[in-house]
């Protein structure tokens, strides 16, 4: 089966070549590339290279390379339209349906792009004849010289309404295709199509292979009611898939793995004039997840650039919300922001490049900006105004689709509200909860309760620069020392909300080899090979003058299991109860009465009785009583 070329080109810009090659090849960042053994041939030393910006892949021992159709076709087997049809449906995309018509709409397709091209030569000349004078010095006013307007193909359209309709005829494109490209006025109520863009400054707009698909106009006129105007939605031209400046910036990108992303035609080209060719814009729009992806396959992290004052901000807050859903390992953004009142295009001319460049450098971390936004959003002059912005801290982290990533996000957030509140981390204490499953296993949001007097007292429960709640550290030290017990036990372990990274990612390890190793001394051998000594050394260490008797590996199996459920069901009571605690604190935020005070005060007195209840269990903390057998 024909598919047609813009089929083909869409699963290009939404698959990238690592991703699909990485399912069969465990690939390497190196620098600009990815590196792997060859799927060819057998070989110790890789030599399987992977680009992203040119979406091909090179494989030096086997002599192969092509693009990611090829890649399909060669490790599986698969004929072409086999190989798009794998693909499509991995890019979420429906496989067309050739048929007569479908054809002819691919007909009109690509007359409309080789009307589009004409009509940029057309403005390319306009620009150079006498009408495009005013044209030309505003661009020279701008920093715009015929170098710059020939590299990025600036022209000018005429004042008069035919101009470019016939000139177009008397290359003979038709008036369907003009309207189909979007160069043509038209509806019920015009009885003759005209030129859309008039007496303008014209910036062709090209694909990610540098085809021209639509335009951006500026208007030389003050009154015009639309200073820039885009093309219209057209076949070719959707423009919150596309990024102006796409084609040029990849290979720049390619060298500096880098992409900046501003927001205006002449703020990309004065940024590329200064020095920063891996420069892009949106086109016209707020950040489209579609165009996220885009600059993500250019550059891990790209650099968002901003106006720095609150106009600025917000969009920058928009980006945010766009971008949360979609960020994970290897995948964020970056934030600048200029000084108040300028673009790129003013900073470069009036401060020069180096300016520019150290507003580049100064951009922060997602992290950062998002922290700012929740900051700035309500006054914390009250503790129930912070107690509101302590939980809506936590709730927007749950947009971020990542489990892993969301975790980092909250052990960060965690450590800024320790700072802003005044709180000593060092101390047991109670952290914002998350609701079962939102936080996945190990959440960092997870509840870290203050444990009775006696055992906070022991040096398994001392704080540190990354404090261990009591609770965790007593399961996770029954799991590593009683393998069978975390077996029997799995499904429990796995639902804990493990608040420290380090123990959930000791928790995930052994429950993963639990049930093949069922000894202690077998499973710590493996934990070592794993590079998780140190998180078991500090458990250890805490351990041994904590008078603990049920953690010991040579405890008797029932009393280390009568130790292990009563730890998960306090676990999970505490966890109950800070949900209904912040519930609480909201509802005392919304409305400030005695019935929800007295409500949230009993919550509180409830979590407090918690903290002393592994004392129920029979010599919990005390080695004395205890028979030779189980000490």
């Amino acid at each position: 089966m024909r598919y047609p070329p813009s089929f083909i080109e869409e699963i290009k810009a939404r698959l990238t070549m690592s991703q699909v090659a990485g399912r069969r090849v465990r690939l390497k960042k190196e620098g600009r590339e990815w590196r792997g053994l060859s799927p060819f041939t057998s070989e110790k030393t890789p030599s399987f290279y992977v680009n992203d910006q040119k979406m091909r892949w090179f494989d030096f021992s086997a002599g192969k390379n092509g693009n990611v159709f090829d890649f399909v076709m060669e490790t599986e087997g698969l004929s072409f339209p086999e190989a798009v049809e794998r693909l499509a449906g991995e890019a979420g995309l429906a496989l067309p349906k050739m048929t007569v018509e479908e054809e002819a709409r691919e007909r009109k397709r690509a007359s409309a792009q080789e009307a589009l091209e004409l009509a940029a030569r057309f403005f390319e000349s306009q620009l150079q004849q006498p009408e495009g004078a005013r044209a030309r010095g505003y661009l020279a006013d701008r920093g715009l010289g015929p170098a710059l307007q020939k590299e990025f193909r600036i022209g000018y359209s005429p004042r008069e309404r035919f101009a470019l309709r016939d000139f177009l005829a008397s290359k003979d494109v038709d008036g369907p295709t003009m309207i189909e490209a979007g160069l043509l006025v038209h509806g019920e109520d015009i009885a003759v199509p005209y030129d859309r863009f008039r007496d303008r400054i014209m910036f062709p707009i090209a694909d990610r292979s540098g085809r021209t698909i639509a335009f951006g106009g500026r208007a030389m006129e003050k009154d015009v009611q639309a200073k820039y105007l885009n093309s219209p939605e057209t076949p070719l031209f959707h423009k919150g898939h596309c990024l102006y400046n796409h084609h040029r910036a990849r290979a720049a990108a390619h060298k500096s793995s880098r992409v900046i992303a501003v927001e205006g035609y002449v703020d990309v080209i004065a940024m590329h004039s200064a020095g920063f060719p891996d420069t892009v814009a949106p086109l016209g729009t707020a950040l489209t997840p579609e165009q996220v992806h885009l600059l993500w396959g250019m550059s891990e992290e790209p650099i968002l650039c901003f106006d720095g004052d609150r106009a600025g901000r917000k969009a920058a807050f928009r980006a945010i919300e766009t971008a949360l859903p979609l960020i994970g390992p290897g995948r964020s953004l970056r934030f600048a922001f200029l000084p108040d009142g300028q673009d790129p295009d003013d900073l470069v001319r009036s401060s020069g490049a180096g300016a520019a460049e150290e507003v580049i450098a100064a951009a922060r971390p997602l992290v950062d900006v998002l922290w700012t936004r929740e900051m700035e959003a309500q006054p914390l002059d009250t503790p129930e105004r912070r107690a509101a912005f302590e939980r809506r801290a936590f709730e927007v982290l749950q947009k971020i689709g990542d489990e892993g990533l969301r975790r980092h996000y909250r052990e960060a957030f965690s450590g800024r509200l320790a700072a802003l509140f005044g709180r000593d981390r060092s101390r047991p204490e109670r952290r914002p909860w998350t609701p079962r499953g939102a936080a996945g296993r190990g959440g960092a949001g997870a509840v870290a309760l203050t444990a009775s007097p006696s055992l906070a007292r022991s040096s398994l429960f001392s704080g540190g620069a990354r404090a261990i709640s009591p609770r965790e550290a007593l399961i996770l030290l029954l799991a590593v020392n009683h393998p069978s017990l975390a077996a029997e036990e799995a499904e429990a372990l796995a639902a804990a909300e493990i608040g420290n990274m380090d123990l959930a990612r000791l928790r995930d390890f052994v429950l993963a080899e639990a049930p093949e190793l069922t000894e202690s001394a077998e499973l710590r051998q493996a934990i070592d090979r794993a590079g998780l000594t140190p998180t078991l050394a500090r458990l250890d260490a805490m351990a041994a003058v904590a008078s603990l008797w049920c953690v010991r590996a040579d405890a008797n199996a029932a009393d280390a299991q009568k130790a292990l459920n009563q730890a998960l069901a306090l676990h999970r009571r505490a966890g109950a109860l800070h949900r209904e605690l912040v519930a609480a604190e909201a509802a005392l935020a919304d409305d400030a009465n005695d019935r929800n005070l007295a409500r949230l005060q009993d919550i509180q007195g409830q979590l407090s009785t918690l903290d002393g209840a592994e004392a129920v269990i029979e010599g919990f903390g005390d080695l004395s009583g205890r028979s030779e057998k189980n000490v």
